[in-house]
Formats: C-alpha cells, structure tokens, sequence
C-alpha cells in the first residue's frame, strides 16, 4: 500500500504523467455527470420494471454502470444507460471471430495496422449491439404516459440517445488509453463501480440496523466486519493477480565475431490469472441471457416464470461455478499458445534446463499453464460466489455483501494503473550510456 502511495506522489511531481493523471480524472469526471443527463420520451417506472425482471442480471449492469436502475429511487433513465457493455460484447464477439476466421487471424498478426483495422471493426459491431440493445430497452419499456410524442419519433429519440451514449463512452475510453493512465474501458467500469460504494456502505449499515433492532452500536460493528472481510478479499485477490510461475530458461552462448553473447539465465513468467475477469463476464452474460430473452419479448408460462426466477435457484449458482470453469479453460486455450512460445525460446537460443526444445518444451509450458488454470478457476468461483454464499448465511440481511465480480475489476484496474505509472518512471528515469 505505501508504495502505490509512493508512486502516485512520484507520478504527480512528473509534468506529464501529471496531466495524464488530471486528463484521466476529469474523463472519469464527465463519465459520471452523462449518468446523471436524462433521456426524454421514456417510462421511469416501466424501465424499472423490466430490470427487476431481469434479476441478477440487472445488478450486473448497475455494477458496471454505477448508475440505480432498480427501485423506488430512480428518478429518470441517463444517456449512459447502456454502458460500456456493448463494447465489451463486441470485443469478446471479435476475439472469439479472430480465433475461429483465419483472415482476421492473420490480420491480428499484422502489427499495429492490423490492431487498428480489428479496432475498427470492432467500433462498428459497438454501434450495432448498441442500436439493438437500445430497441430492446425502448420496446420493453414503451409507455403511451411517458412522451407526448409521435411514437415513431419517440423510438428514434430513446433509440438515438442510448446508443449515442454508447458510443461516446467508447469514445471516452479510447482518449483515455491515448492521453490518460491506465485502460480507458476498464477505468471507466471502475468509475462506476466505486461511485456505489457509498451507497453500499449506506445500504449495509441499514440491513445491520433493522436486523439489531436499531442498535447503533451493532450495526457499526456489523459494518467493520463487512469491511474487514473485504479487505481480506482485495488483499487475496492481489496476492493472486500478482503470483506468477516462473519457468527457469536458460540461453546458449553465442560467438559473434569476438566476442561471445547469451549464456545468461533467466525465466519465463506464466500469471496465475492468466484471464482475469473476462470468464465471470462470460458465465454471467451466457445465464443470464435467457430471462433478458424472456423479458424483452414478454414471454408468458410456468416455464418463464421458472427462468425469470433461476437466479434464486441452488442450480444457478452450479451452472455458475461450471461456466467459470468451462470458460477460464477455454480463454486460455484462444489467448494463451504455448507451441508458440517454445518455438520463440528455440529460435532465440533457450531452453528449458532439463527440457528438450520443441515439443517437449511446448507440452511442458502447456501441462504447467493447465495446472495454474485450475487454480485460476477455482479462485474466481471462490471470489465470486463467497459473497453469495454470505448473503444466503445472512439470509435477513440479503445483497449486503460486496460482489467478487467487482473486487476483482477494482483490484485489477488499481494494479494496472500502478504498473503503468512504476514502467513511465522508470522510463523518464532511465540513464543512457552518455548520462
């Protein structure tokens, strides 16, 4: 903790990183002001409705958003409703189509312009899953009550608004990684979740309050507990994004004219959470998807109803567990190549010590990667469904826990944004050979 203190004191004595830090700020500033720009011509109270329908899932959005889409306090739906949630979708649909399409794959393998034409593309698969996720908010919460305008003019003004909202936070996030520290997508996530960390404190202290009888003294108690277990929780979580499995490599001497290169030892580092949070995002868009299907086309029936309410159900918190599994496994089978980086380590002279080069190196860093991802997997079960697991102990004081999904973004976005402001000091304190 002192030295990211530290480092952030250093970072703000550097001009530059200093304006990168204050260009960061005030994004994240107008980040928060469009969640509170409203949208006309749209029902309030029906557009709370269909997110009660939605469950889980809503939570899930107000997570990532910050901004109430449930209850009695929402006064008016903002602009910045959608989120960063079509991006995020299009970006896991272009991963996805890089691995399976071999044009995209080769055009990923083209440096920074191939990087820039995927970019591209994905900005347009934003602005259709925007335009379609807008339709579906409008349709599912039309109200003849809520506008004095045509309807057609209605849906083209909620539709417009929502994915212009969309599309300027994916804008937003794009100018921060230019100018700002840190992953502008995931800065701007984190914005939302840590803006309702007060109302969850409030929200904690409350349920203790009602459940001691309106003991002051207890429900402060019960508060600092809740704190202290959370501060556990960030403090596993970044014992865990930080572990890493060091391969030893060793590199062969080279003579080159007269004088001799390599021979030096070193390692190769495999992160213990190779994926991070993108397998929980998964698990949670792939179980929710049925009841968001149900509830945009109003489905009626016993069996809506059974999926409408299968986030209360002992088999969603299964499924849940085995999705996280199935999808940490298969995000390292598309991002992570360990054929690859053995013939890497062979062309550029190392080995493994013990290890013969080739195959056997490959199908050792595999077996070694595997391993790790069983830990991986299990860690993210741990950390994401402790909290529900909590809250069902605690059964009269529900959804007063903090979510694993957020503790790992937060945690996440913290250490990234560190490391890259330790690798620019370092860089801007870096003597050359003329110094």
């Amino acid at each position: 903790m002192g030295s990211m203190f530290e480092t952030l004191r250093n970072a703000l004595k550097i001009k530059d990183l200093r304006k990168r830090i204050v260009f960061t700020l005030i994004a994240m500033l107008v980040y928060r002001l469009g969640t509170a720009i409203p949208v006309p011509g749209i029902s309030v109270q029906a557009f709370t409705e269909f997110f009660n329908r939605l469950g889980q899932y809503g939570g899930f959005m107000e997570t990532i958003t910050g901004i109430t889409l449930t209850g009695e306090t929402v006064r008016a739906i903002p602009i910045f409703i959608l989120g960063i949630q079509p991006y995020i979708n299009s970006s896991i649909i272009m991963q996805l189509l890089t691995a399976a399409i071999p044009a995209l794959e080769r055009l990923s393998k083209e440096g920074e312009a191939g990087r820039k034409k995927i970019q591209k593309i994905t900005r347009f698969v934003t602005v259709g899953l925007a335009l379609l996720m807008s339709f579906a908010y409008w349709s599912s919460s039309r109200s003849a009550e809520a506008t004095v305008l045509p309807p057609a003019i209605n849906a083209i003004v909620v539709i417009l608004s929502f994915t212009a909202g969309s599309a300027f936070i994916m804008w937003l996030g794009e100018q921060i990684n230019e100018r700002g520290i840190g992953n502008g997508i995931s800065m701007i996530i984190f914005t939302g979740i840590i803006s309702r960390f007060p109302m969850n404190i409030q929200a904690i202290y409350f349920a203790f309050m009602q459940w001691s009888q309106s003991n002051i003294l207890l429900a402060i108690l019960g508060v600092i507990l809740v704190i202290i277990v959370f501060v556990a929780i960030i403090t596993l979580v970044v014992y865990i994004q930080s572990a890493e499995r060091r391969i030893p490599v060793q590199y062969a001497k080279k003579v080159i004219g007269r004088k001799m290169y390599g021979g030096q030892n070193t390692y190769l580092p495999i992160k213990v959470n190779q994926s991070g949070v993108l397998p929980v995002i998964f698990a949670v868009s792939v179980l929710m998807l049925p009841s968001t299907m149900i509830s945009l086309f109003g489905f009626q029936g016993k069996i809506a109803q059974w999926f409408l309410n299968f986030s209360s159900n002992p088999l969603y918190y299964v499924l849940y567990a085995l999705f996280i599994l199935a999808f940490t496994f298969f995000y390292s089978s598309i991002s992570f190549n360990p054929i690859e980086m053995a013939n890497n380590l062979q062309k550029n002279g190392g080995f493994v010590p013990g290890i013969r080069p080739g195959r056997p190196t490959s199908t050792f860093i595999g077996k070694t990667s595997k391993r790790l991802l069983w830990f991986e997997a299990l860690f993210l079960v741990f950390i994401v469904l402790f909290p529900s697991l909590l809250s069902l102990l605690t059964n009269s004081m529900q959804n007063i826990w903090f979510g694993g999904t957020s503790v790992l973004i937060v945690v996440g976005v913290a250490m990234d944004m560190i490391t890259q402001l330790e690798s620019q000091l370092m860089m801007r304190h870096y003597k050359g050979f003329l110094d």
